[in-house]
């Protein structure tokens, strides 16, 4: 069986980045991707945007953390998973997002992009635009 979802889009907002108590990092965002069509009949330019909702863990969510930021252009890859939790009025609600387990940079450098200078050190180098991160294979 396979439970794949690959997507490229804009992020809406900045990436939202907490840590479980077991320290492990958790990224979760938002992607809109818009298809264009032209309409058969009246011949005018169509467009739709559908939002997806990322998360990410480990590594790749400290990625995302440093780097990504709202109007980032990125590639994502992983499996799409749905959540069920109970809401503040007792209500059953359910959540349908994409586990990121791949997230590759589109488009330039972000301003602020740039990771932190460890003291005493050369500054380590940035991801470039093409750069793919998973959490198994993150390149520093």
């Amino acid at each position: 069986m396979l439970n794949q979802a690959q997507i490229i889009g804009h992020l809406g907002r900045d990436p939202e980045t907490r840590y479980l108590p077991s320290g492990d990092a958790v990224s979760s965002f938002s992607i809109a991707t818009t298809e264009k069509w032209k309409d058969k009949q009246s011949g005018e330019q169509k467009e739709a945007t559908e939002w997806h909702r990322i998360s990410a863990f480990g590594k790749l969510a400290e990625i995302i953390e440093k780097y990504v930021r709202k109007g980032s252009l990125v590639y994502v890859a992983g499996k799409i998973t749905t959540r069920k939790w109970t809401d503040k009025d007792g209500i059953e609600r359910y959540s349908t997002e994409i586990k990121a387990d791949t997230l590759k940079m589109l488009g330039g450098r972000q301003d602020g992009a740039s990771p932190p200078s460890p003291s005493g050190k050369a500054p380590a180098a940035a991801p470039q635009a093409g750069d793919y991160f998973t959490d198994d294979d993150i390149p520093f």
